[in-house]
């Protein structure tokens, strides 16, 4: 079996937060705020204040790093659909994101071709040079196998026919930088992309989101580690598993287990088994069909079940996610997830 994890670290300790007093949720949606409103895409690369839709049919504007409509648009001119999207070259790293702070990203939408596995996505707060975020941009989206999954939740939702969304609350105080890699070294990606962000204020007590991704194959005793090497004070906000079985036996008994503040032998925080951690239970099996049964919620799901097809897809594989958004696992000085793979 294999696993990969992406993970998410977060200040957030509610499904709200606040910016200028602006508290996040639908029932205060009303009050008004100083934060200002900013969205990066290819029709505005800047993000600049008035600065969308001016590219220049003509041109093809080429510093931007963009294949364009522009043979489209010809006819149309500025004000049109003339940069739609990005295209980054085998081996090219772009830089979509270029934020000078105090602000937030509150909103990623974007639908990359290719092998979703050789798109590799980072980002950096506040001057790092290593990213706090560095992971395959399916994965990313909980999409790792390359195939359209629909999936809704509150942090991650995939839409037809192959749109990737992300809604983590990511803060930073002086600077943030995004950028997209293409790591296979034969053919070129597109990429139509938008990121919504507010320029505001950002309070002391907020922390950095930080992603990490990690694979076995297989897995090694039988334990896979999620997390290691968290130093410092935080909360884990959630996990997203791609898991590959390759015999005919149930898979889920491994126990989830939280070595936090010290931890050594034994955890502070241990799970009964892989589908009740996912908030499931028997085997996830659909006791009508005596089948896998897809689902998707808020907080956790099993949206993607691969099933064999009689010739070249032999085994099963899955794709789980898991968030703490209203029960985040907090830290004071360190963090270890590990999680038993267990039939």
């Amino acid at each position: 079996m294999f696993l990969v994890l992406v993970l998410a670290l977060s200040a957030s300790a509610q499904s709200s937060y606040q910016f200028n007093g602006l508290d996040m949720n639908i029932g205060n949606l009303s009050k008004l705020s100083n934060a200002k409103t900013r969205s990066l895409s290819p029709e505005n690369y800047n993000g600049e204040k008035g600065g969308g839709a001016k590219a220049d049919p003509r041109d093809g504007t080429p510093e931007l790093n963009v294949s364009n409509s522009a043979s489209a648009a010809l006819t149309l001119g500025k004000g049109w659909k003339v940069n739609p999207f990005i295209i980054v070259k085998p081996g090219e790293t772009v830089t979509i994101a270029d934020i000078d702070g105090p602000g937030a990203i509150q909103q990623i939408w974007m639908t990359p071709t290719g092998n979703w596995r050789f798109t590799i996505i980072r980002m950096y707060w506040d001057g790092e040079t290593t990213p706090s975020v560095e992971c395959p941009v399916g994965d990313f989206f909980c999409s790792a196998y390359n195939e359209y999954a629909q999936l809704s939740s509150l942090a991650v939702c995939v839409n037809p026919g192959s749109a990737f969304n992300c809604y983590w609350k990511m803060p930073f105080r002086r600077h943030a930088r995004i950028t997209i890699e293409n790591i296979n070294n034969k053919e070129e990606m597109r990429l139509y992309y938008q990121i919504n962000y507010t320029l505001t204020d950002i309070p002391d007590d907020e922390a950095y989101f930080h992603a990490q991704f990690r694979r076995s194959n297989p897995t090694v005793g039988s334990l896979h580690t999620l997390l290691d090497g968290v130093k410092g004070k935080g909360q884990y906000v959630g996990t997203y598993i791609a898991w590959r079985v390759n015999d005919n036996c149930w898979w889920g008994e491994g126990e989830i287990k939280f070595y936090m503040d010290g931890d050594k032998d034994y955890p502070t925080i241990c799970g009964t088994g892989t589908e009740d951690y996912f908030c499931g239970s028997y085997n996830f099996e659909n006791q009508k069909t005596h089948k896998y049964q897809e689902f998707t919620t808020p907080y956790a799901g099993m949206h993607q079940v691969i099933r064999p097809d009689g010739l070249y897809r032999a085994v099963t594989a899955f794709g789980l996610y898991r968030w703490h958004i209203v029960d985040p696992i907090r830290f004071d000085r360190d963090l270890k997830v590990t999680i038993q793979d267990l039939g």
